[in-house]
């Protein structure tokens, strides 16, 4: 069935009644809808690629995903089929979701974004995606990532740039950036990534979602595309906490192919929706980490987000205590080794695989099968030698950033350590994206759990990140979850609105005694497309038509300028979208006769 076809069977749901809109629902709730009959797994997948084709594909052209799942609907459908002769197999029957395409399948492709590994089709599942198929999750398909997960800012040979939902201008983060873009803008319930230095709590803070970086251990990374097998985990990107803990459940535990989560036998709980308690920040102690806070320049925007979350918590009942580590700085510099492990752990992953089609990254470089952003660091990657001194040495490193965070804990008493998950914005597409806090987790083992922390004036997300004790992923759940209640951080893009409720328009009106008109903002492109009708003004005489910020009676700042058409297409950018929304913008017009402003009229939506 073809996209088009999918998009007409829901035009026509929408003429007979008013279909269940999946947006803004966790996955609980999806799974309640089901049972009541109020829409079906088959009818779920059909609306997310309808919004995929919507916002993935046109609108916003978010560009998250690389592959589709051509059998989703197939499968959704032999699940509603077996929900209702037998039920539902648990909490995740039917739910619709997408993978990072680093994670191993046996009936899709598996490219971990690079163009040399196009068209390979691993022989198996790997381990967290099995589980997934056996909780009854339907793939919709594999999200693009940074190539390799070399990077945060996820553009691949194959896949190209992604974009940010919430500023297409700007990246999603990575390297599990399709997967972050792609749950932010709602394309699926919920998104499986993987962090060896950020990349599910990069894109978790750029896209206003939750991401939890466990300890290594607790779930298994066989059947990952890996960089580094110290560093290494998978796990979900989630809208709400609740959904995070539901995949959580579904793929932690013991794996003979993966020795590291032996190390986890008797610290896994039976359910981490016990520790889902909104009154759980009453008396957590949080460290406030001021060495990664600053009130200056391209930090200081963050900071004020991540200042204002962290007082509502204290606000809730949590005690926000002020510390520094003065020797962290020095201990995380030359304690990461992805870069000294990535060379040997791709190539055994390759030598593993049945009929791989390059051996190793040296044939990448050889046959220019890269994307141009990766060049220098494969390069640099090929050139590193087994077991170094300078690897060794990062690795005994690694012991002293624990030690020092440990310390931290036992002498102020924390539940948590916080700071931000990024100390910048996103950075615009092209530009290098500085200032992760990746590595504190990644470099001590501890778990961190990144949380939506609000937006910055223009709109744009920002993360707080939570750091834990090793194996405290439930006092970081229950932390989350009460922030979750209490804050309500999340907030649906404007670019991606609801298809159901056919809201991805908004019409204005304008009326003053010189100039008049009609004008409709695109959502999803948020365009606006105006039409004037100047009275008993003549072409020679219009200077210029301007936007102007201000609310009626009030003179504001020029936003844009419309030339001397009598209809046009203006971008609207996010620091004015809420303006425009609320009437508080006016249109006025510039003639010879009267050059610094011949009339005004105040821009007013719809209601």
């Amino acid at each position: 069935m073809t996209v088009l076809t999918i998009l007409a069977l829901s035009a026509a749901l929408t003429m007979q009644g008013k279909r269940f809109d999946a947006l803004g629902n966790t996955i609980p709730e999806l799974q309640q809808a089901m049972e009541r009959g109020d829409v079906t797994s088959v009818d779920l997948v059909r609306q997310y690629l309808e919004r995929i084709e919507a916002f993935d594909k046109r609108g916003p052209r978010l560009n998250s995903m690389i592959y589709l799942n051509p059998s989703a609907l197939d499968t959704a459908a032999a699940l509603d089929r077996e929900r209702a002769e037998k039920g539902p197999r648990g909490p995740l029957h039917g739910i619709p979701m997408i993978l990072k395409d680093n994670y191993d399948t046996h009936d899709m492709p598996t490219s971990a974004g690079s163009v040399a590994l196009a068209g390979f089709v691993p022989a198996d599942d790997g381990y967290q995606v099995a589980k997934l198929r056996e909780a009854g999750v339907v793939f919709l398909g594999k999200s693009n990532m940074h190539e390799l997960a070399r990077g945060i800012t996820t553009i691949s040979s194959i896949g190209g740039q992604t974009r940010n939902p919430y500023d297409p201008r700007r990246n999603p983060g990575g390297s599990s950036g399709g997967t972050g873009a792609a749950i932010g803008a709602e394309l699926a319930a919920v998104g499986m990534g993987s962090d060896t230095c950020g990349s599910i709590r990069i894109p978790a803070a750029n896209n206003n979602l939750f991401g939890l970086r466990v300890t290594q251990g607790l779930s298994s990374r066989d059947g990952i595309v890996p960089l580094s097998h110290t560093q290494d985990v998978g796990g979900p990107l989630a809208r709400s906490v609740v959904d995070l803990v539901l995949i959580l459940d579904a793929t932690v535990g013991p794996d003979p192919n993966d020795p590291q989560t032996a190390v986890a036998t008797g610290k896994i709980p039976e359910t981490y929706t016990a520790f889902l308690d909104e009154n759980a920040l009453s008396g957590k102690r949080l460290g406030l980490l001021t060495s990664y806070l600053s009130e200056e320049g391209p930090m200081r925007e963050v900071t004020e987000v991540v200042l204002s979350a962290a007082t509502q918590m204290e606000s809730h009942g949590a005690v926000l205590v002020e510390i520094e580590i003065e020797e962290l700085a020095d201990l995380l510099e030359g304690s990461g080794v992805l870069g000294m492990e990535f060379k040997f752990d791709f190539r055994d992953y390759l030598a593993a695989a049945e009929a791989p089609p390059i051996r190793d990254i040296g044939e990448i470089l050889e046959r220019g099968l890269y994307h141009k952003a990766l060049g220098s660091r494969f390069a640099s990657s090929n050139e590193v030698e087994e077991g170094s001194d300078e690897y060794v040495q990062a690795l005994a490193k690694r012991k002293d950033v624990e030690r020092a965070l440990v310390e931290a804990f036992e002498a102020h008493e924390l539940d948590a350590i916080v700071y931000p998950t990024l100390r910048t914005k996103p950075a615009i597409i092209g530009e290098p994206q500085f200032s992760s806090s990746c590595r504190i987790s990644a470099h001590s083992g501890l778990p961190a759990f990144s949380l939506p922390a609000g937006f910055t004036e223009d709109g744009v997300p920002v993360g707080i990140e939570l750091l834990g004790k090793k194996f405290g992923e439930a006092e970081l759940i229950a932390i989350a979850y009460a922030y979750e209640q209490k804050a309500k951080p999340r907030r649906v893009p404007e670019r991606t609105p609801s298809l159901v409720s056919g809201d991805s328009s908004i019409d204005f009106l304008f009326a003053g005694e010189a100039i008049r008109g009609k004008a409709r903002l695109n959502r999803p492109t948020q365009t606006f497309h105006y039409e004037l009708d100047l009275p008993g003004l003549l072409d020679r005489e219009l200077i210029d038509v301007k936007i102007h910020r201000g609310a009626r009676g009030e003179n504001g700042a020029i936003i844009a300028q419309l030339g001397t058409g009598r209809s046009g297409t203006v971008a609207i950018g996010n620091e004015d979208l809420e303006a425009l929304k609320q009437g508080r913008l006016y249109i006025a017009l510039y003639t010879t006769r009267e050059p610094r402003g011949a009339g005004r009229a105040q821009i007013e939506p719809l209601r």
